[in-house]
């Protein structure tokens, strides 16, 4: 995997030329705490980064329940039992392969690679809600691409883990906004809508690095945060018009 430092985040990037999936090392004083798990096949060169570094892992904090952000978890807690495993109480479910829907929610299906019921053996130890702390992370609900979705923003020089609430592979967009070179976020998108909000919220953080599931680190991300929002804004308001033409004629 790919090993890139800013700051206090390690980005870990396997295939980084083909189809990067990134995970993340945050470093505290005395140990890490991983965000997302990557793939399957990613655990030994997770580890093998902590190394690297010189610190253990103690946590481990899920941005949400597709495939390519929980695929080594199991592995992971196999090797390390007393690490510590966090994900949002709504993505929780996601996670043991429940896909129903709340009261109030999108009715969009919740799309992706969830896995399927009881294929993930290791269960959460801590469910997240906003606001929550998680050494120098705060946790942001930041849902869109899952309805339980989080980022986590490390409070001693704003950087923002977005998980896929926005992508940088094939230039930068909100979740849901198709990039014709890397479509596959967006087609794993829950709703758009929501999307937008949680890439408003986000902005609002004034975050000076951007970290996402899907491509490289962003510094000094806000203007480039601020034109995907206003591309997101004209594809949802077109789609409203036809929409609305639709229902006229």
């Amino acid at each position: 995997m790919r090993f890139v430092r800013e700051k206090t985040v390690v980005q870990l990037t396997y295939l980084p030329k083909v189809f990067p999936v990134n995970c993340y090392l945050v470093e505290e004083k005395d140990d890490l705490t991983l965000v997302d798990a990557a793939l399957p096949n990613n655990a030994k060169a997770i580890l093998q980064a902590a190394e690297q570094i010189g610190k253990p892992i103690t946590r481990i904090v899920l941005t949400h329940a597709h495939g390519d952000h929980i695929g080594a978890l199991d592995s992971l807690k196999q090797q390390h039992p007393s690490v510590q495993v966090f994900i949002s109480g709504r993505d929780a479910r996601l996670l043991n392969g429940d896909r129903s829907l709340d009261a109030g929610e999108s009715d969009s299906p919740i799309r992706g690679g969830v896995p399927k019921e009881n294929a993930i053996r290791t269960k959460p130890d801590v469910l997240l809600q906003d606001g929550d702390r998680i050494g120098s992370l705060l946790a942001v609900a930041a849902p869109g691409h899952t309805p339980g979705s989080m980022a986590f923003l490390d409070t001693r020089n704003d950087s923002l883990i977005a998980g896929d609430a926005f992508q940088t592979r094939a230039g930068i967009a909100v979740s849901g906004q198709t990039k014709l070179l890397f479509p596959f976020p967006a087609m794993a998108t829950w709703d758009k809508e929501t999307s937008l909000k949680t890439a408003l919220r986000l902005r609002d953080l004034k975050p000076t690095l951007l970290a996402v599931g899907h491509g490289n680190l962003m510094q000094q991300p806000l203007r480039a945060i601020e034109r995907a929002i206003a591309a997101a804004e004209r594809s949802l308001h077109s789609k409203m018009r036809e929409e609305n033409n639709r229902n006229v004629t």
